[in-house]
């Protein structure tokens, strides 16, 4: 009989696998902070919508609390950096370390394999082999360069076009024959890799197709601690035929525990050093691509939370607003607050915030200290409540509140 763990052992275990059981700083985060999230979750997912602040910094708040955003930044350029960017749950930013492990994807790219790439951006290269080759070599001579430095070639197509050029950076960029460099605004500026990335990196033995799929799902599976093959896979997009064959290897060798989860009708696999702590103690918001949420039907699966993005949802059909950010307390999902970070009047706007089902009395008191955290890394002057959203109220009464009485 396959082990039973019940549902909010399984949230724990997750929030764990995630960081989220880990001790707070107690200082100013560095480095090392960054590395030990970077452990648990293996990547930070890239989004360029700046309604609050780009998904790629939250994770590390979400996890430490306030910190210097540089930390990331720096941690993102020179020789000596413990981040690159590439396609792994869509565009993120990777240890370093996990250069060779996404060999074989690059390698399929530069053979147009449209399972690892675009259809349209593989059907394209295929009849723009010379141009792609003198973009590269645009590349080597004057890099680092941004895509849009290449003079002819504008854009075309509406909202999704992008230039021959936009084209062809991208497709060198999947094949890894060019890498970020670094960014100015959120404009990449592209390289040659072997300018941009740690020689012990590049030095490192660069393993076969099969054995990187077994160490990514294995990377996958720490960073869940429990979860379906399904979410597994989604974690670095892997092909379902080569993560069946890593699950199968990684059951077989005591990675992975078939257990059963209550409420999952579908079968888990629990990673061997996961934990299960008593409790949960987090109070924090998190990105909308947050690992803990990325994948939705795990959300809703975890936390009885039903998640979609509304930004491209006409205003008047949207259900609870533009960007709205989950509010985990403990080990639940209890909350869900639209807000934006009006950077010229230096304002965090919060236009609605809703409660989940079976919410805490105390929701809003933790919502608000939890958003004055966020206005205060922020480094925005004001918080500004709409009272919007069964929980608008409670928090513009919290706001309108004398200091020592919230206290």
């Amino acid at each position: 009989m396959k082990e039973k763990i019940s549902l909010a052992a399984a949230r724990r275990i997750a929030l764990a696998a995630q960081g989220f059981a880990d001790a707070g700083p107690g200082i100013t985060p560095d480095r090392r902070h960054l590395k030990r999230v970077l452990a648990r979750t293996g990547l930070f997912q890239i989004d360029s919508v700046a309604a609050v602040v780009r998904a790629h910094y939250m994770p590390l708040y979400s996890r430490l609390g306030p910190y210097p955003v540089s930390l990331l930044d720096d941690a993102s350029v020179g020789r000596n950096r413990l981040l690159f960017e590439y396609w792994a749950h869509e565009a993120s930013l990777l240890p370093v370390e996990t250069w060779p492990l996404l060999q074989w994807r690059m390698e399929r790219a530069r053979a147009n394999d449209p399972a690892e790439i675009y259809k349209g951006l593989a059907e394209w290269a295929n009849g723009n082999r010379a141009f792609i080759e003198d973009i590269h070599n645009e590349v080597k001579t004057r890099g680092p360069i941004p895509a849009s430095d290449i003079e002819g070639h504008k854009g075309k197509g509406g909202w999704w076009g992008w230039s021959d050029a936009k084209a062809a950076f991208e497709w060198l960029f999947w094949a890894g024959l060019i890498t970020t460099h670094s960014r100015r605004g959120f404009e990449r500026y592209y390289d040659l890799p072997e300018r941009v990335l740690p020689k012990s990196v590049l030095d490192l033995p660069v393993p076969s197709a099969r054995d990187a799929h077994r160490e990514l799902l294995a990377m996958s599976a720490r960073a869940h601690g429990v979860a379906t093959y399904a979410c597994l896979r989604d974690y670095f997009r892997l092909a379902p035929e080569e993560t069946k064959t890593a699950l199968d290897e990684l059951v077989e060798d005591g990675t992975l525990k078939p257990v059963r989860v209550e409420g999952w009708n579908k079968p888990a696999f629990l990673h061997k050093d996961a934990r299960t702590p008593r409790r949960i103690e987090a109070r924090t918001l998190l990105a909308p691509f947050d690992p803990v949420v990325f994948e939705r039907a795990r959300a809703e699966a975890l936390f009885g939370f039903r998640y979609r993005i509304e930004i491209y949802t006409p205003a008047e059909k949207r259900q609870y607003g533009y960007y709205v950010l989950p509010f985990l307390l403990g080990d639940r999902i209890v909350a869900r607050v639209d807000l934006r970070a009006d950077r010229p009047a230096s304002v965090l706007r919060v236009h609605a915030a809703y409660a989940e089902e079976a919410a805490p009395a105390d929701t809003a008191a933790h919502l608000f200290e939890e958003l004055l955290r966020m206005q205060g890394w922020l480094a925005l002057e004001r918080l500004d409540i709409t009272p919007a959203g069964d929980l608008g109220p409670a928090l513009l009464d919290l706001a309108r509140q004398p200091v020592a009485k919230r206290a």
